[in-house]
């Protein structure tokens, strides 16, 4: 009975989703950022954990120089910028690539120019800031060819599939991190190695490994996939970090972190440096880390507003 009652709950979760999805792509655009914008400052009110870890995180962002209010209203932006994602992925295809490469700024684009005259494939690392989608669209259109990315395993099975026939209409072509026929370190390092792209997400360590570094002065653990991957490949290494400028977005490309090798030590040193320009990109536009989740071990949620507040 159970299985059963699972089931049933992943097609619903499904077809919602899906609902959802056309009916945000059929809304006049002003429509759609307006509902959204309310959308994320109703969760911002409704005080849940992800708010509560993501003032936590932006308090450590701006080195608690904020006071409490300020603290509220930036996490008030912040779940709007975060709204403001997932309208802007619902709709994507809908807004089409000229549109998109027209609200585009990419700052320090020479970096990868560099590494593509060497004829060398290029490894993007990414937080959660901005529109890392717009982003790729972006990529995809300056590579004239698709770039590879690793995406989570998500449930139910259908929705995952959705997620992934989307992103590669987009000209993605995406990897499970687990579950696949093969792993995901493997089909990347030979996609690299053949002179290929990859983006990568990596301001948060899903896995039990991961590399220490200092994040904002405290520290933390990200994954060290990325660094590894450019010392087996000879792929570059950029850090990008990305935002919300105005109406569309920008992105700033750092230069190449080098890795002298794929032990340990280099990669932690490697990621040590990607993690610095996320620092410096990030501080930038707070409101545009999309960091629901944590970060640092020694950085918890904050407390409820109230009791009432509590999520069940």
């Amino acid at each position: 009975m159970s299985g059963a009652r699972e089931r049933v709950l992943a097609r619903l979760t499904d077809s919602g989703y899906a609902a959802g999805w056309r009916a945000v792509r059929m809304l006049p655009e002003p429509v759609a950022r307006g509902l959204f914008d309310r959308a994320g400052e109703w969760a911002a009110g409704r005080d849940g954990a992800g708010v509560r870890r993501l003032r936590a995180n932006l308090r450590v962002v701006t080195g608690g120089a904020l006071s409490e209010p300020e603290l509220d209203e930036l996490t008030r932006r912040a779940m709007r910028s975060y709204a403001r994602y997932w309208q802007e992925a619902f709709r994507l295809p809908t807004l089409g690539t000229r549109r998109i490469l027209a609200g585009t700024t990419v700052d320090g684009v020479e970096h990868l120019r560099k590494a593509r005259d060497e004829g060398r494939g290029v490894i993007i690392a990414l937080p959660h800031s901005g529109n890392w989608d717009a982003a790729g669209v972006w990529f995809v259109d300056w590579l004239d060819g698709p770039f590879m990315t690793v995406a989570e395993r998500l449930r139910p099975e259908s929705l995952y599939r959705r997620f992934l026939d989307y992103r590669e209409s987009l000209g993605f072509r995406v990897v499970p991190l687990t579950g696949g026929p093969r792993p995901s370190a493997e089909v990347l390092r030979e996609w690299l190695a053949a002179g290929g792209s990859a983006c990568l997400l990596v301001d948060r360590n899903l896995g039990a490994g991961g590399v220490p570094v200092r994040f904002f002065d405290r520290p933390a653990t990200m994954p060290g996939g990325a660094a590894a991957l450019a010392a087996e490949t000879g792929a570059a290494l950029h850090p990008v970090v990305s935002r919300f400028d105005g109406p569309g977005w920008r992105h700033r490309v750092y230069p190449e972190v080098p890795v002298a090798d794929a032990s340990r030590t280099a990669v932690a040193a490697a990621m040590q440096q990607v993690a610095d320009a996320f620092t410096a990109g990030i501080a930038q536009a707070p409101e545009d880390w999309h960091m629901l989740g944590r970060v640092w071990p020694d950085v918890g949620a904050d407390a409820p507003r109230s009791p009432q507040r509590e999520p069940a």
